[in-house]
């Protein structure tokens, strides 16, 4: 789930003897409302990350009380949910937020990663598609790309390819789509494709574990022996202890 970037109300409404409770929430305007909530959106979230599972609920719930029909006290509950396991208190979540907020792209999208985690693909699918359906949805990308790990997920490569090609169509600069339509191609026997999205990448962010784990299995199926030990010698330099590294000295059977 994207970074939560609501402002924070200073400490002293949170925490002083006269701060502003649940019970006068009736007395506050919309806006005020939704600025507690998010207050305590971000103070929830923030303990979640510091794993301070109890306060993250306590923010969280107290969330939902000042404002129940906003979609994003719902999907943080839902996301506490997720994360503490409790899986049908999520969906119950999120069913609310879609009640609330039934054309709202990032509740969709969320929605739809939570579907897919549990198996759900085709249900899942339909949440993306909906999301970027969606009029004055900006994170289209995102849910190609949602859209793209589900499918690969189920084992659907052709549509995988497809929704990843798609993401990068909308946003060209997404590190997960680039390498994961790279290693798709690779495993097509289409070489020259993800050589050249390779180099684009690696020109833009440096050699990458993963990105020189991919050409090294690239051009060893191209049959280019000289540039598998290139690559496979800078991963071994800057990248010693990588995973990437580490499967490749032990697994690599160097027969080319």
């Amino acid at each position: 789930m994207r970074k939560w970037s609501a402002a924070l109300l200073t400490i002293g409404l949170l925490t002083s003897a006269g701060c502003v409770t649940v019970d006068k929430a009736d007395e506050m305007t919309k806006e005020e409302v939704i600025r507690a909530a998010e207050a305590r959106i971000t103070l929830g979230l923030s303990y979640l990350n510091a794993g301070d599972m109890m306060k993250a609920r306590e923010n969280l719930e107290l969330a939902v009380q000042y404002a129940p029909d906003y979609y994003r006290s719902q999907t943080s509950l839902a996301y506490y949910y997720q994360q503490v396991e409790e899986d049908d208190l999520a969906e119950k979540a999120y069913k609310r937020a879609l009640r609330y907020s039934s054309k709202n792209g990032n509740v969709l999208n969320n929605y739809g990663v939570f579907l897919c985690k549990k198996g759900r693909y085709e249900e899942a699918q339909e949440k993306f598609t909906q999301a970027i359906d969606q009029p004055y949805y900006y994170l289209v990308s995102a849910s190609y790309e949602n859209a793209a790990m589900c499918a690969l997920s189920s084992g659907d490569k052709v549509t995988a390819k497809t929704y990843f090609e798609r993401s990068l169509a909308h946003d060209p600069n997404r590190i997960r789509s680039t390498l994961q339509l790279a290693k798709l191609n690779i495993d097509e026997g289409n070489y020259s494709e993800p050589r050249i999205a390779l180099f684009k990448f690696n020109k833009k962010y440096g050699y990458k574990p993963v990105s020189l784990s991919l050409l090294i299995e690239l051009e060893k199926k191209a049959g280019n022996a000289h540039l598998v030990k290139k690559y496979a010698n800078i991963l071994g330099k800057e990248y010693p202890d990588s995973r990437e590294y580490q499967n490749y000295i032990n697994h690599d059977d160097r027969t080319y």
